[in-house]
C-alpha cells in the first residue's frame, strides 16, 4: 500500500540548475531525489516541491513529497537516500504524511536568507554562499526601506517574470537586516514569493544601502508594477531556503 512520505532536505546549489527537473538536464534537485527513490523502489517516483528554487540557490529546509509502497521505515529510508544521493544534497528528515499532503498547496509561510560579505579579505572557504559587496551599505537605511516593504503588496515590480499570469499580490510579513561582524543577513519570511522576489528585494535594498536611492521611493516603486524600475537582481549563490511553514 502506497504511503505519503515528506522529507526534509538540505543542498548546496552550486552545481545545479535548480530544484525542478527540465529537459535533457540531469543536473537538477529534483531529478537527483526521483532518480533515487525510483532506484529503491523499484518504479518511478514522481516527487512533488514545496516550492522552485533558482539555478545556485541553495537551501537548508526544502520541503517535498512522494506517494510510493515499501516495505521501509522512515529511518532505512533517509539511510538509503543519503548513501545514494550526490554528497551536496541530504536528506534531513523523513516523515509519514497524510495522504491528502502536497508540499506545496499546504505551505503557509517560507523563510529565506540572503548572506552579503563585507569584509576585507575573500571569503574562501565559503565563497559560494555569500555575495561579496564593493563597499558597505547602509544598514540602518536599508531598514527603513524594509519597513515600507513589510505587508501584503503588488510585488510585480520585484517579478522577474513579465508574463506572470496568476497574481502577484503577496504578504511578506517579516523582513530582518542584520550586520554581524563581516557578514549581512537580510531575512525574509512571508506566504510564498514570486520567480527572483527575494533576490530583487536584496537587490533594490542594497541601492538603497548604496545611497542610489531612498527608503521614500520604496512606496512609489511598489505602487509602478514595473520591473525595470527595481533594483538589480542579486546573485543566486547568496539566497537559501531556511525552513518550510505548514500548519
Amino acid at each position: 500500500m502506497k504511503k505519503n512520505f515528506k522529507f526534509t532536505i538540505a543542498y548546496d546549489g552550486s552545481r545545479y540548475y535548480g530544484w525542478e527537473h527540465q529537459p535533457n538536464i540531469d543536473l537538477t534537485i529534483q531529478g537527483k531525489m526521483e532518480s533515487v527513490l525510483s532506484q529503491m523502489v523499484g518504479e518511478e517516483i514522481e516527487v512533488i516541491g514545496c516550492g522552485r528554487t533558482d539555478a545556485g540557490v541553495h537551501a537548508k529546509g526544502m520541503v517535498c513529497n512522494a506517494h510510493f509502497d515499501t516495505d521501509m521505515d522512515t529511518d532505512e529510508i533517509q539511510t538509503y537516500m543519503n548513501r545514494y544521493l550526490p554528497d551536496d544534497i541530504c536528506v534531513r528528515e523523513v516523515r509519514v504524511a497524510s495522504d491528502r499532503f502536497h508540499s506545496r498547496y499546504n505551505a503557509v509561510g517560507k523563510t529565506y536568507c540572503y548572506t552579503c560579505y563585507v569584509g576585507d579579505l575573500k571569503p574562501i572557504f565559503n565563497r559560494k554562499y555569500v555575495y561579496p559587496l564593493d563597499q558597505i551599505p547602509d544598514v540602518a537605511k536599508m531598514k527603513k526601506a524594509a519597513e515600507y516593504l513589510t505587508g501584503e503588496h503588488d510585488f510585480a515590480s520585484f517579478c522577474s517574470n513579465p508574463k506572470m499570469k496568476k497574481s502577484t499580490v503577496r504578504i511578506v510579513d517579516r523582513i530582518e537586516i542584520e550586520q554581524s561582524g563581516s557578514y549581512i543577513n537580510l531575512t525574509f519570511h512571508g506566504t510564498g514569493f514570486l520567480q527572483h522576489m527575494v533576490r530583487i528585494l536584496t537587490g533594490t535594498l542594497l541601492e538603497v544601502g548604496y545611497g542610489k536611492r531612498t527608503p521614500e521611493s520604496i512606496p512609489d516603486l511598489i505602487e509602478a508594477r514595473n520591473r525595470s524600475l527595481a533594483g538589480f537582481t542579486a546573485p543566486a549563490k547568496g539566497l537559501c531556503m531556511m525552513k518550510v511553514d505548514y500548519k
